[in-house]
C-alpha cells in the first residue's frame, strides 16, 4: 500500500515538473514584455486569442505554442505576449488585464482579427504579422524570425 502512495506522489510530481518545462513563458503585460525584450535584445510575439471560442486560436496554440519544438527555437530569441479574449464567464480576465488588452488591440489589432500575431521589435514597433497557418513549429517560427 506503501509503495502505491509513493508511486502515485512520484507520478504526481513528474506531471507538474514536465508541465513547468514545457511551458512557455507567457507575459501578459506589454511593458514588461517590452523590459525584458529591451534586455534581451529579442523581438516580441504578441498574440490575440479567443482562448475558448476562436477554433483557429485554439489549434494554433496546439499545433505551435505548446509544441515542444518551438518553445526550444521561441526561448532565446522571442518574449511571447498573450493578449486572450475569453467569452466563456469562467474564463473571464480581470478587469485590469481586459481594460491592458483592449489596448494592445486599438494599436496593434484595430480590425479584430482572431488568431492574429504580431512581431515587434524590443521597441514596440510593427516587424510583420502572421496568423493561422497549417506549419510545423520550425516552419512557423522560421517565418516569425524572418520579419
Amino acid at each position: 500500500m506503501k509503495n502505491k502512495k509513493w508511486a502515485a506522489l512520484w507520478v504526481i510530481c513528474g506531471v507538474f515538473f514536465f508541465q513547468g518545462v514545457l511551458a512557455q513563458d507567457w507575459q501578459t503585460n506589454f511593458d514588461t514584455a517590452k523590459d525584458l525584450a529591451q534586455k534581451s535584445s529579442n523581438n516580441i510575439v504578441l498574440v490575440f486569442q479567443g482562448s475558448d471560442w476562436c477554433a483557429p486560436c485554439i489549434k494554433l496554440d496546439r499545433e505551435i505554442w505548446s509544441s515542444k519544438e518551438f518553445q526550444d527555437l521561441a526561448k532565446d530569441h522571442f518574449v511571447m505576449l498573450k493578449a486572450d479574449f475569453p467569452r466563456k464567464k469562467s474564463n473571464k480576465l480581470p478587469e485590469e488585464q481586459e481594460a491592458r488588452n483592449k489596448s494592445l488591440a486599438a494599436k496593434y489589432n484595430p480590425n479584430g482579427y482572431f488568431p492574429y500575431v504580431v512581431v515587434l521589435d524590443p521597441k514596440g514597433n510593427v516587424l510583420g504579422q502572421a496568423g493561422y497557418e497549417k506549419a510545423s513549429p520550425k516552419a512557423y517560427f522560421n517565418k516569425l524570425n524572418a520579419f
